[in-house]
């Protein structure tokens, strides 16, 4: 991708974590793009393929004022790390005319030192992936060895940078760090790590979104062509429990649908 901020989407998203969709939907932003090769991206049409429209830092800051004035609980930026020094721009200029909502950076946790300290005095509150506890399993499916290093570094920052989570009279977020364990088909066991790992570090602190969602696309061989079994996903909700989680989202098997992906249409991008 160039400096040029390229979206494919930007609307009320209900999907996401009760504490950032509330009632009204959080603002979501998806940008064109990505800064890893998933192999099994659902996004696959924006991440890999560069579907979308470019915008200005200008027209930016309008789609963030306009989900604002629309009700929308947040801003939510979605895969935005290849333009965080063009989204930086906007995002102050979006304050100045009157954002008055929290900013939830939702991300795959491979940013760079420098990306990190140019986003701590502008995001409220991050949403991070750790997808990974083994540079084997990054390698292979993320292209990215050196992954769950620098995403385990990068939850620190976010979580130095914002503290404990911190909720509002309705429940909904306005500060903090929700991680999300995306669970793999055949790998309850890393899984498992992560989940300690986060759990001996952070406490009931930040809160971690257990997810069941895996989908597979076309041409992935085993075990990622398949879904994750109720057993698979329930073995790692349990463990969460027998370790002292408290603070954790589960979803409903149901979540593992490609009508939850939503469709990147340009909705938002410009103003009707």
């Amino acid at each position: 991708m160039s400096d040029r901020i390229k979206l494919a989407r930007a609307d009320l998203h209900f999907y996401e974590e009760p504490i950032i969709s509330g009632t009204r939907g959080s603002g979501a932003i998806f940008f064109s793009g990505c800064s890893l090769g998933c192999v099994f991206c659902q996004n696959r049409e924006i991440s890999h393929g560069g579907f979308g429209e470019y915008v200005s830092e200008g027209e930016l800051a309008d789609i963030m004022l306009r989900l604002y004035g629309r009700g929308a609980h947040n801003i939510n930026l979605v895969t935005p790390t290849h333009f965080v020094p063009s989204i930086a721009g906007a995002l102050t200029e979006a304050r100045k005319r009157g954002l008055e909502i929290p900013v939830v950076y939702n991300t795959s946790s491979y940013e760079s030192a420098s990306c990190m300290e140019m986003l701590s005095p502008l995001i409220d509150v991050y949403l991070p992936d750790l997808k990974y506890h083994t540079k084997k399993s990054a390698g292979r499916y993320s292209y990215a060895e050196d992954l769950p290093e620098i995403a385990k570094r990068n939850i620190d920052i976010m979580y130095e940078s914002r503290g404990p989570v911190c909720l509002d009279k309705d429940g909904l977020i306005t500060s903090g760090v929700v991680v999300r364990v995306l669970l793999l088909p055949a790998h309850v066991a890393e899984a498992k790590l992560i989940l300690k790992y986060l759990h001996t570090r952070y406490g009931d602190n930040i809160f971690i979104s257990i997810m069941s969602q895996y989908t597979p696309i076309s041409g992935l061989t085993p075990p990622l062509n398949r879904r994750v079994s109720i057993s698979e996903y329930a073995e790692l909700c349990d463990y969460a429990s027998d370790i002292g989680i408290k603070n954790a989202f589960v979803q409903d098997r149901e979540s593992a649908d490609g009508s939850f992906t939503p469709k990147f249409d340009l909705t938002g991008v410009k103003p009707i």
